[in-house]
């Protein structure tokens, strides 16, 4: 399978399935165990993993909070996510097995995030974000029907800017000529050789129109719809069920930019 691979609207991160997960080299690590969290490093500074450690538990209960899922207790002991953080960048790429753009990966089944100390947007981005992927697969479930615009949306609203700057590229891009609907954002997938002004527009339009369903219909509808998706409901029926106004994408698509058209 291919790799999936993000750009939230600075930072790139690596998305990872399973079958492209490379497992971190033996050299010699260092632990630190948490309550959610289990932190593996290389001759990086106690002081920087101690803030790691703290800031990575207080995303782990905002994005709960978020996804209205704050009594969930999946994350302990034998379940605890692991966090690798590589010495450096290059200890990232080439030990860590990474592509030199990126500054993250996640692998949501097996709940593993790979970084490195300078990584672009570490705290405010980068490991919001990708705790968001984990959290979000984990509670619906991998073979929910989920498309990858939604997921990545969900995963960006974690994000401390969250959707900053998205609806004025979607703005621009409907200026020109260039906006995607939801019916064929749905059927994409983003791959390595991906054009990078697509790969911008795409998590442009997943913040602004995850942003837009939390916003304008409430974040209780936004966890009721969450919870449709865990139960296997496919997506378009759980925007139906929890989302009376809204009949499908085609609808969703139509509010959405009407918003967007009166902002």
């Amino acid at each position: 399978m291919s790799v999936v691979w993000r750009v939230g609207l600075t930072v790139w991160c690596l998305f990872l399935t399973a079958d492209v997960w490379s497992a971190p080299s033996s050299q010699k690590w260092e632990e630190q165990k948490g309550q959610n969290f289990i932190i593996y490093d290389r001759d990086v500074p106690q002081d920087f993993v101690d803030t790691v450690m703290a800031s990575a538990q207080e995303d782990f209960g905002r994005v709960t909070a978020n996804l209205g899922i704050s009594r969930y207790q999946g994350w302990s002991w034998d379940k605890r996510a692991v966090i690798y953080i590589y010495r450096d960048e290059e200890d990232y790429v080439q030990n860590g097995q990474q592509a030199g753009w990126s500054h993250g990966a996640a692998l949501a089944e097996a709940k593993v995030i790979k970084t490195y100390p300078s990584a672009q947007g570490f705290f405010d981005s980068m490991l919001p974000h990708e705790l968001g992927h984990i959290i979000f697969r984990e509670f619906v479930g991998m073979s929910a029907d989920v498309p990858l615009w939604f997921e990545e949306g969900v995963a960006m609203y974690q994000e401390k800017a969250k959707r900053f700057g998205s609806d004025r590229a979607v703005r621009e891009a409907i200026e020109k000529g260039q906006f995607i609907p939801l019916t064929e954002l749905t059927d994409m997938r983003l791959y390595k050789d991906t054009d990078e002004n697509t790969v911008q527009l795409f998590y442009a339009e997943a913040a602004s129109v995850v942003y837009f369903l939390i916003t304008e219909f409430d974040e209780q509808h936004f966890h009721q719809f969450c919870r449709e998706l865990k139960e296997n409901t496919r997506f378009e029926d759980a925007l139906r069920k929890t989302y009376v106004r809204i009949k499908g994408l085609e609808d969703l698509n139509t509010m959405w930019l009407r918003h967007l058209e009166g902002g």
